[in-house]
């Protein structure tokens, strides 16, 4: 895309592109909690079980990967995070719809994942779309933000550098199903045998009006791992695709009296999966993106 600009012009409006991308990244952790940020209360029904342990959730996500490995090439979804900074200050919801493709859509399960994101909410973001491939554009992730003169350029970026981690927990990389569970499984093994931890299981659920299974990880005491503690950590899953639609820790609040303050949030609505996305859901030229 030559365009008959000056290199100073150019270097110019591509610095208020990475400028505005990093602007409003900074702005998480301004605002306050969302009215969701609660936990699930089952003290009002008496459809749970407290007889799990940690092996049944680590046996459950195991199942839920393997399922995933031979059934789950891409999928489309309306994405909606909420992270505390690292000051435990929550940040507002975000809302993104998002295409991927899967490393799971060959038999060895490492094909280029693919990434394209839209932002809806909030409205400061409306607009700003992301795109990257590990396979694609020298691996550098694409930003296109709104607005006047900041629109007429899109920023490269390095995925893992420092203006695309700014106030993100996880690189693009780790967006998606897949790696969701692969957490779960790998925060679990380590709580395997902690006697330090209980579970219920609630097997009449709801994520956006599908069905789930919810299981509630409670920790009765700091496990000292500052990046991945919580002292409750919730888990909605779909039992019928065997993928997870809803993630939720919580940290530890400063009076026993006080609830504990939402960590993070991951919600996945209107799940489609294997919708036979394209080399063109991943072209920044497709007519339906806003890429200049």
């Amino acid at each position: 895309m030559k365009r008959k600009k000056s290199r100073t012009a150019a270097l110019a409006i591509c610095a208020m592109i990475v400028g505005g991308y990093l602007a409003v990244r900074l702005q998480r952790g301004t605002s306050v909690a969302s009215t969701t940020g609660a936990p699930t209360d089952l003290s009002a029904t008496s459809m749970t079980t407290d007889q799990a342990t940690m092996s049944d959730v680590l046996d459950t996500a195991i199942a839920a990967r393997q399922h995933i490995s031979s059934s789950l090439n891409d999928y489309t979804a309306t994405f909606v995070k909420q992270e505390a900074d690292s000051n435990g200050v929550l940040g507002e919801e975000t809302v993104i719809e998002m295409k991927i493709q899967t490393r799971l859509r060959n038999e060895t399960d490492d094909a280029p994942m693919r990434v394209y994101l839209k932002f809806v909410k909030p409205e400061a973001n409306q607009g700003r779309e992301v795109l990257w491939g590990e396979d694609l554009y020298d691996g550098k992730m694409g930003v296109h933000e709104v607005g006047f003169l900041v629109g007429l350029k899109s920023a490269w970026i390095d995925p893992n550098g420092m203006l695309a981690m700014q106030g993100q927990r996880y690189p693009i990389s780790e967006i998606g199903l897949t790696k969701l569970v692969e957490k779960l499984i790998e925060r679990g093994e380590v709580d395997r045998t902690n006697p330090d931890v209980r579970v219920k299981i609630l097997y009449e659920h709801e994520i956006d009006g599908t069905p789930a299974h919810l299981i509630q990880v409670h920790r009765a005491k700091p496990s000292g791992d500052k990046e991945e503690d919580f002292s409750l950590a919730e888990i909605s899953i779909d039992p019928v695709r065997q993928v997870i639609l809803q993630y939720r820790s919580f940290g530890w609040p400063a009076n026993e009296s006080d609830p504990p303050p939402l960590q993070e949030s991951y919600t996945y609505k209107n799940l489609k999966t294997n919708v036979g996305l394209t080399e063109a859901d991943f072209d920044y030229k497709n007519p339906a993106y806003t890429f200049p």
